[in-house]
């Protein structure tokens, strides 16, 4: 009973940050001239701020107390929410809308997986790791070097596969997560990663299927 409360409070979380995300990002875009007045401070600093929130909260966590925690979500959701809201410019809406319910359906698939598997995914997690790891190195070399459109689709098609398996180990390993952090936080830091899942697939869905708002 214990656990199937901890998986309700984390899923509450999870919509409660994607909705600041999309919220905030969408309300910005219909603000230019703001949006420019925030942007013109560069994407490095936004990118720099995330990473930090996301390293504290990786590496803080046990001794951090909930509220701060709470804090650190939120804020981590409404700044990713201000480069969110370049999306709601660069595609239609309804494209938009569209994705995100597809990524909404295979993201409550591997949940499911995730959930109700007897196997322990805890083996999986360096391969996860190494991948993600060499996915982003090539992706830098891709970017600076090879600038390669082919490059660029295969890593997206690998990035999802990665970020789906992220998605059955995070909701598999919470259980273990609440026994060392307590409930509280085990639920909003669960919530947090895999919001991380979710932005992370719908983003590369968004980069192959999406339609320009021309």
């Amino acid at each position: 009973m214990e656990q199937n409360k901890i998986y309700s409070r984390m899923f509450t979380w999870l919509f409660v940050g994607l909705m600041i995300t999309f919220v905030s990002g969408f309300c910005l875009s219909l603000n230019q001239p703001l949006l420019y007045s925030i942007l013109s401070i560069g994407v490095i600093p936004i990118i720099i701020l995330e990473l930090v929130i996301a390293v504290i909260m990786g590496f803080r966590i046990q001794k951090m107390k909930p509220f701060t925690t709470k804090l650190c979500y939120i804020l981590y959701s409404i700044t990713t929410g201000i480069t969110f809201s370049t999306i709601f410019i660069t595609y239609k809406v309804s494209s938009i809308m569209f994705i995100f319910a597809i990524t909404a359906i295979i993201f409550a698939i591997f949940a499911i997986i995730g959930y109700t598997t007897k196997i322990d995914l805890t083996k999986i997690s360096v391969i996860l790791f190494v991948a993600l790891l060499v996915s982003i190195i090539v992706s830098l070399l891709n970017i600076f070097i090879f600038k390669s459109s082919q490059l660029e689709f295969g890593l997206s098609i690998l990035c999802i596969i990665i970020f789906l398996g992220y998605i059955a180990y995070d909701i598999n390993s919470v259980k273990y997560l609440m026994n060392s952090v307590g409930e509280e936080k085990a639920a909003v830091y669960g919530a947090f990663q895999l919001y991380l899942d979710f932005i992370n697939i719908f983003i590369r869905l968004l980069e192959i299927f999406g339609k320009n708002d021309d």
